[in-house]
């Protein structure tokens, strides 16, 4: 039987200090500083760029200069070429500081083929897996910079229909390598109707393609808050959001950041008109880290061990064996287990080979009685011949006539009598 571990709860009556624990990482995280692999992937002109800087509310993207923008529509004869770019910035916040990556895929879905218009980006993710498994396989680890992307931010044209075929392609490629956030861009194109009706048949197609999506996950300890929180964000799957850098003026005076047309202001930080704060605290506010820790403990360890396996390296566990009483325990019940097997084996061996010998002998005998008595049933009945053949004799001696003796035989006897 598993050894039950049973867990005392007390309370310390009085202070001894591991209380400060959280305090102690709060202030060595603050000192290190904190890391952010966002990758941004999406047709051009749905406002990636600007949807970045909307969410760290600076500028990490530059806008594309409209000179570049028109020499690349005089040449239409030219097939667009899909790169990846990569900008970093650092942010500091109230003594926080975060290095920021955003890794871009310009070009991809622009061309009139895209048949491998994925492939450069999935090849990025899993060089920047290889590259961090290289340098943990060093002697010295003590300086790994962690490059590996740990969100993806995936830009759905807002057509209102359903998801296109390069849309569920590129998100079935990288769904188990990287936590793929969907987002529906430039949502300020639709109404509330017809975005609730595209949000319901984005999930539909996710769903029926079993496309992973990242969920923040609810533990029993959270608080109502939070937990309400939580389930309000995976509700809101895919995010519809508005982005924009610019204020301007409501009706009734406000400052704000947003969009403003002939029919009225549209607020990026308004929930009741986009999903920007929602996808902001998801990404940042409240499951930074647990996008990092995913990265790393789910999607990362399962790219090793694959890697690891096609390479022919597979784990050992007898090297941790003796360190581990449980596994140690487990060993010498199942030793024990095989051990009284094997015994029962043998006698289950041993009886039926004692069970063969009783039958065969058993076999013999009859067989012997099955001849003895066929012998004597032959005796008994040539015996009964030779009576029945005496009989006949006999039987035939009665019925012949009793002949007189002859006269000298006669006279001879009774001389002899005399």
């Amino acid at each position: 039987m598993d050894q039950e571990i049973k867990i005392i709860k007390r309370k310390v009556s009085g202070f001894v200090g591991f209380a400060n624990l959280p305090k102690q990482w709060h202030r060595k995280s603050v000192r290190r500083g904190f890391t952010f692999n966002c990758m941004v992937v999406g047709e051009g002109g749905l406002g990636k760029a600007t949807l970045v800087n909307t969410l760290f509310n600076r500028e990490i993207i530059a806008p594309k200069p409209v000179e570049e923008l028109t020499v690349e529509d005089e040449n239409e004869g030219v097939e667009p070429v899909l790169k990846i770019e990569t900008t970093s910035a650092e942010i500091e916040e109230d003594g926080v500081k975060l290095k920021l990556n955003v890794v871009t895929a310009p070009g991809f879905g622009e061309a009139i083929n895209n048949t491998d218009s994925w492939k450069p980006i999935v090849d990025e993710i899993n060089s920047r897996f290889d590259h961090y498994l290289e340098a943990e396989s060093r002697i010295n680890r003590s300086a790994i910079t962690d490059n590996r992307i740990h969100a993806l931010l995936y830009f759905i044209e807002p057509t209102g229909h359903s998801l296109r075929a390069l849309d569920v392609q590129l998100m079935k490629l990288v769904h188990e390598k990287v936590n793929l956030i969907p987002v529906i861009a430039k949502s300020d194109t639709l109404v509330d109707e017809e975005v609730e009706e595209f949000k319901t048949r984005v999930m539909n197609d996710i769903k029926y393609q079993k496309i992973k999506i990242f969920t923040p996950q609810i533990y029993e300890n959270d608080d109502e808050e939070v937990t309400a929180n939580c389930k309000a964000l995976i509700a809101s799957f895919p995010f519809a959001v508005v982005g924009s850098t610019s204020e301007v003026q409501t009706p009734d005076g406000r400052t704000v950041r947003g969009r403003a047309y002939p029919w009225g202001v549209i607020e990026v930080d308004n929930e009741s008109q986009n999903d920007f704060v929602k996808l902001r605290q998801l990404l940042v506010r409240n499951n930074l880290e647990e996008l990092k820790e995913t990265t790393s403990d789910v999607l990362y360890e399962k790219y090793r061990s694959e890697k690891l396996e096609k390479m022919g390296i597979e784990q050992d566990n007898t090297v941790f064996k003796e360190f581990d009483p449980l596994t140690k325990q487990e060993e010498e019940r199942a030793l024990h287990e095989a051990k009284l097997a094997k015994m029962e084996a043998e006698m289950k061996a041993v009886f039926q080979h004692k069970v063969s010998e009783k039958e065969k002998k058993l076999q013999r005998s009859e067989a012997d009685l099955f001849n003895r008595h066929g012998e004597m049933k032959t005796k008994l009945e040539k015996q009964i011949q030779l009576l029945e053949e005496k009989k006949a004799q006999l039987e035939k001696q009665k019925s012949l006539p009793v002949q007189p003796a002859p006269a000298t035989q006669q006279k001879a006897r009774k001389g002899f009598l005399r």
